[in-house]
């Protein structure tokens, strides 16, 4: 889908969590209410409702206090994988009965794609990798906005697992073959940006991890504008914070943009806090470029220098001393 991005000016960073659940869903143990109220407690600016199979019960999520945008949405539960639909119209049911073994004689998944694009919404694959009956994605990625690289555990205690380290290192791979063949921009043809959600079943799971948007405003259109140009990063939890900026000469790109370099070492700067003792790195379409401990204190800073023939991208881990991801970026590209 085609959205206009936020001049930089223009923006700031807003933190949301678009993949929660209530009663409503199976497995779900809260009132719409105690997720609102959590989502305050924990900083956020905005979530969406993404109960299973149904749309209903949205009213009951609406924050009457103001501060907390909620976003319409619905988690899809086919036989064969699990997507959001995320900024849908309040009543608007997106079919699910059907999966990826074609006994349906149709592209019904496809055209649930465009009808989702034609309401304004996004479509974003959910734990591509989940282990249990129709957890594991099994759809063509093609028509998807983005896709959910983190997703929060059952138990609140452990925030990552190897699923998720599956779908990172998926998604990074496709990074490679991106910067390796003609393409330009994000979507169609393009890179596909990462999200992270908690998928919130039970108490204490919100906002671990969460998405942390550049957006021109806090309203649905400009967030899920900045979610399908990339311009965000993944928290492991509001007291995380990162900054990605590279720069060359008097030109800079954030997260999510493209930097044209005019053939001029470019150079990147990231700045850390919230993951003591952590290690903040650099990736590039080559692996692993450079690599920093922070300090006990949880912040830090990494400066390296490259440019445009060494590197198509560069995006950024953080991850705590056990190996745990604390924070990851979407890509910043240099032609």
């Amino acid at each position: 889908m085609s959205r206009a991005s936020a001049p930089r000016a223009a923006a700031r960073w807003y933190r949301g969590d678009c993949h929660l659940h209530s009663v409503r869903s199976t497995g779900g143990e809260l009132a719409p209410a105690q997720l609102t109220a959590a989502a305050r407690a924990a900083g956020l600016d905005f979530v969406a409702v993404t109960e299973h199979n149904t749309t209903d019960g949205y009213a009951d999520w609406v924050d009457r206090t103001g501060d907390l945008l909620v976003i319409c949405g619905q988690e899809v539960v086919t036989r064969t994988g699990h997507w959001l639909a995320l900024g849908l119209p309040p009543g608007h049911l997106v079919d699910w009965r059907y999966g990826n073994d074609n006994s349906d004689g149709d592209d019904r998944i496809g055209r649930q794609l465009d009808e989702v694009h034609r309401a304004g919404g996004l479509c974003v694959v959910a734990h591509p990798y989940a282990p249990y009956p129709s957890g594991t994605f099994e759809y063509p990625y093609q028509g998807f906005d983005a896709v959910e690289v983190w997703n929060g555990q059952w138990a609140s205690d452990l925030p990552w697992n190897a699923d998720n380290e599956a779908a990172l290192a998926d998604w990074a791979a496709s990074l490679v073959d991106w910067a390796h063949r003609p393409a330009a921009g994000v979507g169609a043809g393009g890179w596909r940006p990462v999200i992270g959600n908690s998928d919130t079943h039970l108490a204490g799971q919100i906002g671990v991890p969460h998405t942390v948007v550049r957006a021109a405003g806090r309203t649905v259109d400009a967030l899920l504008a900045g979610i399908a140009a990339g311009h965000s990063w993944i928290a492991g939890s509001t007291d995380v914070d990162l900054s990605v900026i590279v720069s060359a000469g008097d030109r800079r790109a954030d997260i999510g943009e493209r930097l044209d370099t005019g053939g001029a070492t470019a150079t990147v700067e990231v700045e850390v806090r919230g993951v003591p003792s952590g290690t903040v790195s650099a990736h590039t379409d080559r692996g692993t470029a450079y690599r920093v401990v922070l300090s006990a204190d949880g912040a830090g800073s990494l400066r390296w220098r490259t440019d445009a023939t060494a590197s198509a991208f560069v995006r950024v881990e953080v991850r705590h001393p056990d190996g745990r991801l604390a924070a990851l970026s979407n890509p910043v590209t240099l032609v």
